[in-house]
């Protein structure tokens, strides 16, 4: 073997057990999943047995951090003295499907009533706001968005 050919060699090897190594990262199956299912782990769940339905004024209106979101639409509706949060769906899709909310509008909601730390919450399924019917989630409670993009 020349001197030359005896040089290279380690550093070939070491190109090799690098690719090796790139290759198995790349195809292990944690990378190989989508982000989705893990990024609403944190997010509760909508069930169909606490299904309810409630009409209101919407009192305020906030974004806040729901599972991977930081941008998650969240009403609160005034129900009488009580108040009432509506998580709704994430801020991207409520821009792209022209959807707006005020304070003071009428509402009447159909969602999930769920518990989110030690507060009770509504997942909404459906909001009717005056004569639209605005729907966030299947008749089998899963959001109509994408958890990974928002919309």
């Amino acid at each position: 073997m020349s001197a030359s050919a005896q040089r290279r060699t380690p550093y070939l090897t070491a190109v090799r057990y690098f690719l090796a190594g790139l290759l198995l990262v790349l195809t292990s199956p944690s990378s190989l999943t989508q982000d989705s299912p893990r990024s609403n782990h944190d997010a509760p769940k909508y069930d169909h047995q606490t299904e309810i339905k409630t009409v209101g004024v919407i009192d305020e209106i906030k974004e806040m951090t729901l599972g991977s979101r930081k941008d998650f639409v969240e009403l609160i509706v005034k129900k009488g003295d009580d108040k009432v949060p509506i998580y709704v769906c994430p801020k991207p899709f409520e821009d792209e499907m022209g959807i707006t909310f005020a304070k003071g509008d009428e509402v009447a909601v159909t969602g999930s009533k769920v518990k989110q730390e030690d507060a009770d919450v509504i997942l909404a399924r459906e909001i009717v706001k005056r004569t639209d019917t605005l729907l966030f989630r299947d008749d089998k409670g899963n959001p109509v968005w994408d958890w990974k993009t928002g919309k």
